[in-house]
């Protein structure tokens, strides 16, 4: 009888060396660039911001704490209330108008339809190139009666047009300025999102006989939900940013344009004409909160749709 010999078992591996001290640092390495500029640009100028917010520069006494004043001022200022409302009322009207125009001009460029797609495109585009205080002084020009575009038109048809930077209408005239700007950027984000559905969805909606109106509902609009809620809070942000058109726009039409028109409008005339540096650092923080509360709700809301 023969014994068979048994092989002889592998030596166990041993698990690697771990880095040392040099190594465990090295991913820090290279953040610390990023997490430098972040610190310096993000982080302290809000908590620079929450502490000024806390303090008040009286005349007799100096800079002294006072907790929560300064916000229980603004929650009670009607002034901050009528610019909230007012720039709520800007989101609630220009906010849809321009991004269904920049859905309507991103279905027409996907269409393949168009001729001259790319000179559209860039011709869409183009007017969120111009510089926003640029964009107002030419749009402020056109609406003036006197000396632009609606003067001249009243002489020359003999009629009298609506001013455009009346008190009635100079909020229209601010979201006419900013969808002008802001439509070609939106509709380049739509745009981008439909150049990356499959061409095999287009081939089965064919075959099924679907038109174009069903490949929109069914293929084109789905796939557009992510980028219209990423272009929906872009734009809800903008609109409580509301600043640089107002406050070019004041000079032609003081008697519409207030120093307390928008909330942020309101912030700099606190801060560099009433020389309130903390009350307008409560009423920032109360707006970059407001802000964050409105865009996460925008964005909870698409998301549960596209679910």
């Amino acid at each position: 009888m023969t014994s068979t010999a048994t092989a002889p078992a592998p030596p166990a591996r041993r698990p690697p060396p771990r880095g040392g001290p040099g190594r465990r640092w090295a991913g820090w390495g290279f953040l610390a660039p990023f997490m430098t500029v972040f610190a310096l640009v993000f982080v302290a100028p809000i908590a620079y911001s929450l502490y000024l917010s806390v303090y008040r520069n009286r005349l007799v006494g100096g800079t002294s704490f006072v907790g929560a004043d300064n916000y229980r001022t603004a929650f009670t200022d009607p002034v901050f209330w009528d610019a909230v409302v007012r720039v709520g009322l800007f989101l609630a009207v220009q906010v849809p108008i321009m991004l269904f125009l920049a859905l309507l001009l991103a279905l027409a460029l996907d269409s393949g339809r168009l001729y001259g797609r790319d000179f559209f495109r860039i011709s869409i585009f183009l007017p969120y190139a111009v510089p926003a205080v640029v964009a107002t002084l030419m749009w402020g020009f056109m609406y003036g009666t006197r000396f632009g575009l609606v003067g001249n038109a009243n002489d020359l048809l003999g009629i009298t047009l609506p001013d455009p930077l009346s008190p009635g209408l100079v909020l229209a005239s601010i979201g006419n300025i900013v969808t002008w700007q802001f439509v070609g950027y939106n509709m380049l984000i739509l745009y981008s999102a439909l150049r990356t559905v499959p061409h095999e969805l287009y081939e089965a909606a064919e075959v099924d006989g679907a038109g174009q109106l069903r490949v929109i509902t069914a293929v084109k609009l789905p796939a557009l939900r992510g980028a219209l809620v990423i272009a929906a809070v872009f734009s809800v942000i903008g609109s409580f940013q509301l600043f640089n058109e107002p406050s070019i726009l004041r000079n032609l039409a003081p008697n519409a344009i207030t120093s307390g028109y928008t909330p942020n409008l309101y912030t700099y005339s606190l801060a560099f004409s009433g020389q309130q540096q903390n009350q307008a650092a409560a009423v920032a923080v109360i707006m970059g909160l407001l802000t964050m509360a409105v865009a996460y709700a925008v964005q909870l809301f698409g998301m549960r749709r596209a679910v």
